[in-house]
């Protein structure tokens, strides 16, 4: 269980962070 529960952190920390680096990379796109 408590495997199981830092997977699914970790996991959603994984989603925040590319969804942070896909918005960072359209905003220098966006940009230039």
């Amino acid at each position: 269980k408590d495997f199981r529960r830092i997977a699914t952190r970790y996991d959603k920390r994984a989603d925040i962070f590319l969804s942070a680096i896909l918005l960072a990379a359209a905003l220098t796109w966006w940009i230039n």
